[in-house]
């Protein structure tokens, strides 16, 4: 019975996870187009809100097509790989106390763990393609994510040493002796780190070197068509999400509500998700990309010394405090 139920609600975050990606693309759509004063999607359903739909029965039924001399099992396996591990990583996240598939002591660092396997499906991609543009895309993105990894990784070392804990849901609770209920005002520096390596980690604006139109075709998945390009960025949106709970676990009090909030608390944990999402957005219609020797600047001159000064000064806060 206890196998059932977990089946039962592993399907179930699946497809709640699914209709999110499918309408992300259109929320996103539709932001950056009143940004740009345009309406964005209008000629499928109303507003167009049946456009993402007919999208992926579009992208189900485009021509698979593998280049001849590709490695194929690779290829294949490629976007797999990056769908698989965003997903497997939802497992631990907490949506509200008692709300999670896996409420493990180390879901923090199972969450990297899954984050760094996806790099591996986005440079197999790029390998495996055998094209130069491909490869030098994969090549890009895990030189990207690898350091970026590091930054966010650290960034979020002084949470864990003010909660004590690598579990999400006691973040989430030791949170509540914090300022507002969260540890945004303390670890300001670690948030600014781990927001800025959040863009990176999920290639989005001003940071999506590994896919540039302008300087790659598409980077990663130039050869990728049909359901197998679609699944990249499936992966993409969900590591959007996955990032977003992150932030909001650690930062902004989970799923606790404003001044203590006696409300459904998986809405406001989802509300805060959407916050970070509209915030990706905001960025993409607003900022230009960068260069790439401005990117790895970025990333190890710094935020990663940034990070660890975050880190000595909470420990010597933590040591003083008590």
């Amino acid at each position: 019975m206890t196998i059932l139920l977990m089946l039962v609600q592993i399907i179930v975050l699946f497809v709640l996870v699914m209709l999110h990606v499918a309408y992300a693309t259109y929320f996103e759509r539709k932001i950056i187009g009143h940004m740009q004063v345009r309406l964005g999607p209008m000629q499928v359903g109303w507003h167009g809100l049946l456009q993402p739909i007919a999208d992926g029965i579009k992208s189900f039924f485009k021509e698979d097509i593998i280049p001849e001399q590709a490695d194929r099992p690779t290829f294949m396996a490629a976007p797999i790989i990056c769908l698989v591990a965003m997903m497997t990583s939802l497992a631990v996240l907490p949506f509200a106390k008692g709300w999670v598939l896996a409420d493990i002591n180390i879901g923090l660092l199972f969450i990297f763990a899954m984050s760094s396997l996806a790099s591996y499906g986005v440079v197999l991609a790029g390998w495996a393609s055998n094209s130069k543009f491909s490869f030098l895309g994969g090549l890009r993105s895990m030189a990207q994510v690898i350091s970026y990894e590091i930054a966010m990784g650290l960034s979020l070392v002084g949470v864990m040493l003010m909660s004590g804990s690598l579990n999400l849901t006691q973040i989430v609770e030791a949170q509540g002796n914090s300022i507002l209920g969260m540890y945004l005002l303390p670890q300001c520096i670690g948030f600014f780190v781990f927001f800025i390596s959040m863009l990176a980690e999920t290639n989005r604006v001003p940071f999506d070197l590994p896919e540039a139109e302008t300087e790659l075709v598409s980077g990663y998945c130039t050869e990728y068509s049909g359901m197998r390009y679609a699944i990249f960025f499936m992966a993409e949106y969900i590591g959007m999400m996955v990032m977003a709970a992150i932030g909001t676990v650690c930062f902004l009090g989970g799923w606790n509500g404003p001044f203590a909030v006696p409300f459904f608390p998986p809405l406001w944990f989802l509300l805060k998700i959407y916050l970070f999402m509209f915030i990706f957005i905001w960025i993409r219609a607003t900022l230009p990309r960068y260069r790439y020797d401005q990117l790895m600047d970025l990333g190890w001159k710094l935020l990663i010394p940034l990070a660890l000064v975050n880190i000595v000064v909470t420990a010597c806060l933590k040591a003083m405090i008590g």
